[in-house]
């Protein structure tokens, strides 16, 4: 009989708190169960320390090194970066990483193929909570939901009539990326009345008909007819900066900016320009061009913006979804699986992949790796 191998995986720190327990309360732990060959633990030089009061500025910067890489056969990521870096001392060990959600914009996806590393994703588990967070901001912005509750909690009734909100009915919804959170963005807005439009270069044409939705040639066309713009584009090198002050420009004064998708898309200066001079009436964000957002960045002085902490979509149910695929993965590569949603396939060409996989599935064909 031969021995199973040992499996260790490493959650990033972040899920952490203070005191050493886990943050979040259900990280799919339970997955493990009945599994002795798999070990977990958590990388916990990047955890916060009792009292640490920088914690928080650098969450967003955390990065893996090469004794992270060096310390585990799978790595589960939340929030830190993936760099070039960290396989300075290359990766005999690593086998596969698992983004916890679906954005792989801080992995260098390039370094972790060269050395035979795989990387999977989440990509569907938060698509409902991603589109009902932009829908929600939506709602709360037409209804200008944060004016309302300032007047009652300032004794300003006598505001009410020049407080008045908008109906979504009629009204044009404009969705840059017309991937799985802009269709159930669109699926959530029928029946509201909307008209939609979409800028989505992909885009099947007879999926949007089949949406209701009406794709437009540019950028440019989208913003100009819209009363709210909502992204769900990926951020890669092409879409860095996409969305400027001329597109702000083009909006109507009465329209609205919805971004639940990534900070860096847009030039956020030129946001804060287009609020605070009128060109638009207000803008929902629950991301930002650096993360955190400081206390006393610009966007915090408007009162025509809602801020949310690039935390809105994280609902139990989603966070539930999403760590049973990861750890539901990092099962699979155990026993010498691949899991369905790699976002490196090259990888699996690989005869060093191959090979590392093989020692997790001995009576396997390496060349052959079988699919989660």
């Amino acid at each position: 009989m031969v021995d199973t191998p040992r499996f260790t995986i490493a959650y990033t720190g972040d899920y952490l708190g203070p005191d050493g327990q886990l943050a979040i309360p259900d990280i799919a732990l339970d997955r493990y169960d009945g599994h002795p060959a798999i070990t977990v633990d958590f990388l916990r030089d990047q955890s916060p320390s009792p009292g640490d009061p920088t914690y928080q500025d650098r969450l967003y910067s955390l990065e893996i090194t090469p004794r992270h890489v060096a310390s585990a056969d799978g790595i589960v990521i939340f929030r830190p970066w993936v760099k070039a870096s960290a396989f300075a001392e290359g990766a005999e060990r690593l086998t596969v990483i698992g983004r916890a959600g679906a954005g792989i914009d801080k992995i260098d996806l390039d370094a972790c193929t060269q050395n035979d590393v795989a990387v999977y994703n989440a990509p569907d588990t938060l698509t409902h909570a991603t589109a009902s967070s932009a829908f929600l901001l939506m709602l709360a912005l037409a209804k200008r939901l944060p004016e309302q509750e300032r007047m009652v909690r300032d004794g300003r009734w006598d505001l009410q009539p020049v407080t008045m909100g908008l109906d979504l009915p009629g009204k044009v919804l404009g969705i840059v990326g017309l991937g799985a959170s802009g269709r159930e963005l669109a699926r959530l807005a029928a029946p509201w009345g909307m008209e939609i439009l979409a800028f989505s270069p992909h885009a099947s044409e007879i999926e949007a008909a089949h949406l209701g939705v009406t794709l437009v040639d540019s950028l440019d066309e989208l913003f100009a007819g819209a009363d709210f713009v909502s992204l769900h584009n990926r951020l890669d090198a092409h879409t860095r900066g996409l969305v400027t002050a001329a597109h702000f420009r083009r909006m109507k004064p009465t329209a609205y900016f919805v971004n639940v998708a990534r900070g860096e898309i847009v030039d956020q200066a030129a946001l804060v320009t287009a609020l605070r001079d009128g060109w638009i009436a207000g803008a929902g964000l629950d991301v930002f061009e650096h993360e955190p957002l400081p206390k006393d960045d610009p966007l915090t002085a408007l009162p025509n913006v809602i801020l949310t902490p690039h935390w809105l979509p994280s609902t139990r149910d989603a966070a539930r979804l999403t760590m049973t695929l990861i750890a539901d993965g990092m099962i699979g590569v155990a026993e010498g699986r691949v899991p369905a949603t790699i976002v490196n396939p090259a990888v699996l060409e690989r005869p060093g992949f191959q090979a590392k996989l093989a020692r997790f599935a001995p009576s396997a064909d390496p060349a052959e790796p079988r699919p989660t």
